[in-house]
């Protein structure tokens, strides 16, 4: 699996729309921040933007695993305990397989997960933030916390864009210049949900003591 900042580095910035619906223009700093620390495990830990790719990846790593924790979705799924609560469903899941995950990622809104394994340990706060008045808003970069063997460190890498060292400290810059609207469609929700941003990524990433910026210009 690409996380989703890899899919716009990569040129397919429609795989991660749903990443800049809650996005008003202007610049938000501080945003899908990721922290690394590899000595004789892998220590990944992320703020909330990165719920989902945290749990895609260790299904991905391992097929036996279980996820128990809150899934949300805009569509009913095929789930036990359910509840619904402004147009979104939510499902408190025990023991949710791996390809159960797999099943419906592309279905979801949001999966706040836990898993503990011998060789994998995923834990995911509960409740996602409110949307921040302040454009610098510091982002809560321990939302998700994944501790996985070092045999696991060339999909990680590979799935979130890492550079190989031993620690780093990743954040984006969001410059949203535009908003582009839905052609033809009334409907003021799906506007919202459907409404494209345009701007710029810049990433900022400390390697090891030295500083990396990498940009680019996106619309999703």
């Amino acid at each position: 699996m690409d996380c989703f900042m890899k899919k716009i580095f990569e040129g397919k910035p429609e795989d991660a729309h749903s990443q800049f619906v809650r996005f008003s223009k202007g610049r938000f700093e501080n945003r899908a921040n990721l922290n690394l620390w590899k000595t004789n495990k892998i220590k990944l830990k992320g703020s909330f933007e990165w719920a989902n790719d945290f749990v895609e990846i260790v299904a991905e790593l391992k097929d036996d695993v279980k996820f128990s924790g809150i899934i949300s979705s805009k569509e009913q799924l095929d789930l036990e305990d359910e509840k619904k609560k402004t147009g979104i469903y939510q499902y408190n899941v025990k023991d949710i397989s791996a390809g159960k995950i797999r099943e419906i990622k592309d279905k979801v809104y949001v999966m706040l997960l836990n898993c503990e394994e011998e060789e994998i340990v995923l834990k995911i706060k509960k409740k996602l933030p409110k949307p921040g008045k302040s454009k610098k808003k510091n982002a809560d970069s321990k939302f998700c916390q994944l501790e996985a063997d070092l045999k696991y460190w060339a999909q990680i890498k590979e799935a979130f864009m890492l550079p190989e060292c031993k620690k780093c400290k990743i954040s984006h810059v969001f410059e949203i210049n535009e908003i582009i609207m839905p052609e033809g469609e009334k409907d003021f929700v799906k506007i919202r949900e459907m409404a494209k941003r345009k701007g710029r990524i810049i990433r900022k990433a400390e390697v090891d003591g030295s500083q990396i910026i990498k940009e680019i210009e996106f619309e999703c």
